[in-house]
């Protein structure tokens, strides 16, 4: 009797075991997959925060696109969900600010942000003339419209090169913008280097900005810091220095103070060819070969090439008349003024302000004239000379109030430009790496 009841128990005990056993089994499994549960949960990562334009993108539903030909600004609102009548009131509303109506161009982007839910109906529309400039049109409870800018980061960076063929190679062999070989070549030493004619061995160091937009969007090459060019054994350094801040005049200066550049410019275009110059005994075959003076010197080139004023001054007419058709004339001081003629556009008014290189209208074929050009006129005392044979002034040096101050100013440059090394020249025998171009952000 005993014998059977050790055993009944026994296997209770056993039962009771197995059933305990099973239980804590089935709450371990229970318990493993809530904690993998929760470790997936802590994985999972906050959406990033998209700011651009100076809103919240993650907050709307974003489209963006491109102006097509031909496609109006109404055109676009309409196609999102926007009625005529209210596209009326947004144009009128805010061509205060910018007529985009009239200045609405192919191939700009535009971005338009969307509410968030099935609607999916457009609050504000963005549209981008350039890289920088932005214009927000709000339409989401009252109208409103502004223009901004977007950030600007400028990196200044330090370029040397040694002359093997021509400047442009030798820039473009390191990956930098040609605009730095246009501003070398075109602005800073164009009176002092004659870049057809560079020696091999010539050699070359540069301080210039890079521009960028939002941090990441390369604008190119914003400008010229100093540089130092060698050539034929001869050191040319030039400075960057304002003159004038009411102005805006910059000016490339010496070490020693003195203007790198010329009063004027040879020529109103950058490339182009004398077709006909300066002469007051020309006689033509197609009028029998009477005499016909001509008193300005032509230069040949494309409809739509720019014409550059070729001194600082202020433009004194700019209109259509007769034979000269569409021109330009400019007054640059008490003894000189030049005169563009037979335009296609002008592109300045009378009494704006203009500097040396800046363009003032287009190449076209108006008033008389068998082909595209521009005839060139200049006026010395009031009587119009050859520029091609006057002996042009220097621009103007740097004011004694302003050479101390500007000899202060370039010496921290002067001494930067001194330490930068040229890489060494590559010979037959040895391989060099490209040279560094050296950075650093402002």
């Amino acid at each position: 009797m005993d014998k059977k009841r050790t055993r009944r128990l026994g296997n209770k005990y056993l039962i009771l075991s197995a059933l305990c056993v099973a239980l804590y089994g089935c709450k371990e499994d229970n318990k493993k997959p809530e904690e993998e549960v929760k470790q997936e949960i802590a994985k999972v990562e906050a959406p990033k925060e998209i700011f651009e334009f100076g809103f919240k993108l993650n907050d709307y539903i974003v489209k963006r696109d491109t102006v097509k030909s031909g496609e109006s600004f109404g055109q676009i609102l309409e196609r999102n969900k926007i009625g005529y009548p209210k596209i009326f009131h947004i144009a009128e509303k805010t061509k205060e600010t910018y007529n985009i109506a009239r200045f609405f161009q192919q191939g700009k982007p535009y971005t338009i942000l969307c509410s968030k839910d099935s609607l999916e109906l457009p609050e504000t529309f963005i549209y981008q003339p350039n890289k920088e400039e932005y214009l927000v049109i709000n339409f989401k409870d009252s109208i409103h419209a502004y223009t901004s800018r977007k950030p600007i980061k400028y990196v200044e960076k330090t370029i040397t090169g040694i002359i093997t063929s021509s400047i442009s190679e030798t820039i473009d062999e390191q990956g930098v913008s040609p605009v730095l070989t246009n501003k070398l070549a075109d602005e800073i030493y164009a009176w002092t280097i004659d870049f057809n004619r560079l020696q091999k061995g010539d050699r070359f160091k540069v301080i210039y900005t890079d521009k960028y937009i939002d941090d990441t969007i390369y604008a190119g090459v914003h400008d010229v810091k100093a540089a130092y060019f060698e050539h034929n054994s001869e050191p040319f350094y030039a400075f960057r220095f304002q003159t004038d801040s009411l102005k805006g005049i910059v000016d490339y200066f010496s070490e020693d103070a003195k203007n790198l550049r010329r009063a004027f410019l040879k020529s109103p275009i950058q490339f182009g060819r004398i077709s006909s110059r300066y002469n007051l005994k020309r006689r033509i075959a197609y009028y029998g070969y009477k005499l016909r003076p001509h008193k300005g010197t032509d230069f040949a080139a494309a409809v739509g090439t720019p014409i550059r004023a070729t001194a600082n001054g202020t433009v004194t007419e700019s209109t259509r008349r007769g034979g000269n058709g569409k021109y330009v004339k400019i007054r640059h001081n008490a003894t000189y003024e030049t005169q563009y003629l037979h335009m296609s556009r002008r592109n300045v008014k009378v009494g704006q302000f203009v500097k040396q290189g800046d363009v003032i209208g287009y190449v076209g074929m108006t008033g008389n004239t068998g082909g595209p050009h521009v005839c060139y006129r200049f006026w010395k005392n009031g009587r119009q000379v050859d520029p091609l044979r006057e002996k042009l002034p220097e621009a103007k040096p740097i004011s004694d109030s302003l050479k101390a101050e500007f000899l202060d100013f370039i010496k921290p440059i002067k001494h930067q430009l001194d330490n930068i090394f040229f890489e060494p020249e590559v010979t037959d025998d040895m391989e060099l790496e490209k040279p560094v171009i050296k950075q650093a952000e402002s």
